[in-house]
């Protein structure tokens, strides 16, 4: 399934993408507040979920609904850092690969649903993309192993995990204020559900665009931490719960990298692909300031 969080006529919604049109779970199963509540169902809420979308008509056309996030106001979202082997390269460092995931944590207010703008800060003109698969937590895990923990995963979406490039250099050990501007990422359009990946999740791509020119191209077969390693790692010292996200690593080739730097200007448009889930799509427009 494509699960969806929606707008439509001045109201919240959540349900179920099918072809060009989505199905309104949240009226045929209100005893689900929302996409977050379904996934702590567990599989029984799920299976509830695909019998009332089967055979049913749309509710709205795709294209008369506006995507929140696929989460809305998701509890936490961890991001990792450097994790294609390509992008440790990149640095120019000389470092090993490294033994442990870096993460650091954004906030919901800094992410916006599919076609909604991302937002160039007052502050910096220095706003970059960094194309990503973000996996979405189905079910509560503490220390967690090997197919343990990819049966943790209810499903995978995608997220520019977009950055301040200035501002993650204020301070000399931590990036959180330079990844954490309102609307400066986004995540969507739709949760895709695990079981659409039977194969797995070992050879998936990441690619993204910007204004239609490829700036980014990967695939999770480069990932220095897999998917289920990443899941352990963090339920080693944390709980994750039915409805975190966690953001997987970017590929090489954000502007940053550039000489010159190509950060995103007003009107660009950004899209990130991941195979099997789709095509996240956002323009770029400066803050308007506050009197």
């Amino acid at each position: 399934m494509k699960l969806i969080s929606y707008l439509h006529g001045g109201s919240s919604h959540w349900g179920c993408v099918v072809g060009d049109g989505v199905v309104n779970l949240s009226r045929r199963l209100p005893a689900f507040a929302s996409v977050s509540a379904l996934l702590a169902g567990g599989e029984a809420a799920l299976a509830q979920a695909r019998a009332a979308a089967e055979g049913a008509a749309p509710d709205h056309a795709l294209a008369d609904v506006r995507f929140e996030l696929p989460i809305a106001q998701p509890r936490r979202v961890f991001c990792i850092g450097v994790n294609y082997a390509h992008r440790n390269a990149e640095y120019k460092d000389g470092s090993d690969l490294p033994k442990y995931p870096s993460i650091f944590m954004r906030v919901a207010e800094s992410f916006v649903g599919h076609g909604e703008a991302l937002q160039q800060p007052l502050e910096s003109t220095q706003l970059d993309y960094e194309g990503e698969i973000a996996i979405v937590i189905g079910r509560r895990a503490r220390r967690v192993n090997g197919d343990e923990a990819l049966a943790c995963i209810a499903g995978l979406t995608c997220m520019n995990e977009g950055t301040i490039r200035d501002w993650v250099h204020h301070a000399k050990f931590n990036v959180t204020q330079g990844k954490n501007f309102n609307a400066s990422g986004a995540i969507g359009p739709w949760i895709v559900t695990a079981d659409e990946f039977p194969q797995g999740f070992g050879a998936l791509r990441v690619q993204t665009r910007v204004n239609g020119e490829p700036r980014q191209d990967d695939t999770t077969a480069n990932l220095m931490f897999d998917f289920a390693y990443l899941v352990h790692y963090l339920s080693t010292f944390t709980t994750l719960e039915p409805g975190d996200i966690i953001a997987t690593g970017t590929p090489t080739g954000a502007g940053i990298r550039f000489d010159p730097p190509r950060f995103l200007k007003p009107g660009d448009v950004v899209e990130v692909e991941v195979s099997g889930v789709g095509v996240l799509r956002n323009v770029v427009r400066a803050e308007e300031s506050v009197p």
